[in-house]
């Protein structure tokens, strides 16, 4: 079983906390406040009172034996940077750091994190990719060029199969799964018939979605 670390209960940490172990894994949270670990107690979790920019406190948790941490403290970027550089000296394998700028970004990865986390630039930029056409529903950056786009299927291919419409060669998109009633059913076969009113899960670039819907 994978094992994670996230340092700092704010309203980020307890979101990803309730998330990961959904998905089955074991997670430690520490903070340095008690009342911000008291909500996650009863959910299995294993919670420590600590300071995370004391390198003492730190090396008490054994950081080479979590797959991966999360430093999520709000509010005071100097303890961000601390505890993750902390982590990375101590042999942190993977560490995700909560930025709120650019310029904290670039001291992070200086720091030692391997991934920067923006919360609100994410939500922000979903809600805009979304609100921007009624036929996009949900996206997911996945890097400076691809994501995945959640859109409504283009009349024109209503009826036909994947194969004959060759979404990928004729409009440089990957189909990863239809959705129809909220139930998602991956990997459509070449001979799947696109119907009415339901939606497809597509990896692309921008310009080539906003050909499809259009």
């Amino acid at each position: 079983m994978r094992t994670f670390l996230i340092i700092g209960m704010g309203t980020f940490g307890h979101h990803l906390c309730k998330e990961i172990l959904e998905q089955k894994a074991e997670v430690m949270v520490v903070d340095n406040d008690e009342a911000c670990l008291e909500d996650v107690l009863h959910l299995g979790v294993s919670a420590k009172i600590a300071d995370c920019t004391n390198k003492e406190a730190l090396e008490s948790f054994d950081i080479p034996s979590f797959d991966c941490c999360f430093v999520c403290l709000g509010g005071n970027f100097q303890s961000s940077l601390q505890a993750t550089d902390l982590l990375k000296e101590l042999g942190a394998k993977k560490i995700y750091s909560k930025a709120e700028s650019d310029i904290q970004a670039k001291f992070l990865s200086r720091a030692g994190a391997d991934y920067i986390i923006y919360p609100e630039q994410e939500v922000a930029k979903r809600i805009a990719v979304s609100e921007h056409s009624d036929k996009i529903f949900d996206f997911i950056k996945l890097g400076d060029d691809f994501s995945i786009y959640e859109i409504e299927v283009n009349d024109k291919w209503v009826g036909k199969t994947v194969m004959q419409v060759n979404v990928r060669a004729n409009y440089n998109l990957n189909i990863i799964g239809t959705k129809k009633d909220e139930i998602v059913r991956p990997m459509p076969g070449p001979d799947y018939k696109f119907t009415k009113k339901e939606r497809l899960l597509v990896i692309g670039r921008a310009k080539d979605v906003e050909r499809v819907i259009k």
